[in-house]
């Protein structure tokens, strides 16, 4: 009997603080959660477990600074790919970056991973942002 009052318990305090987080809470640990595994499984075997590339030939994932420049055209770089040179961490980096064949709320999912992860702190990406970005690509 003690354990169905004390499991009854922790589930309505479970409940209690789940209802106490707002919605933007919500919706970015749910992308936050899935872009973790869109990450390991299309972006990790380059750019490694820890964001931090691969020596001279693909950029590290950490350079907050970097991530906040170009916030907006990450959807494009994960849709389309990347051809051309880019410096990160002042460092410049020539390789190809493939198209990723991720959709749209994929996209938004492992965005918001890494602009969230590795030391970056950058917030939420939706599959909003990411739709008005893809609508920018060039």
């Amino acid at each position: 009997m003690k354990i169905k009052v004390i499991g009854g318990i922790c589930l309505l305090l479970i409940a209690l603080v789940y209802s106490c987080q707002s919605d933007s809470s919500i919706e970015f640990k749910q992308y936050y959660s899935v872009g973790s595994g869109v990450y390991q499984a299309h972006c990790q075997n380059c750019h490694g477990a820890k964001g931090d590339g691969l020596a001279g030939l693909i950029p590290p994932l950490t350079d907050t600074a970097y991530l906040k420049a170009n916030r907006s055209a990450l959807a494009c770089m994960l849709q389309n790919g990347l051809k051309k040179s880019i410096s990160v961490s002042n460092r410049s980096y020539d390789g190809q970056m493939p198209a990723s064949g991720l959709t749209p709320m994929e996209i938004a999912q492992v965005a918001t991973y890494v602009a969230n992860s590795f030391g970056n702190k950058l917030g939420v990406i939706t599959v909003d942002d990411v739709g008005v970005d893809l609508g920018k690509c060039n």
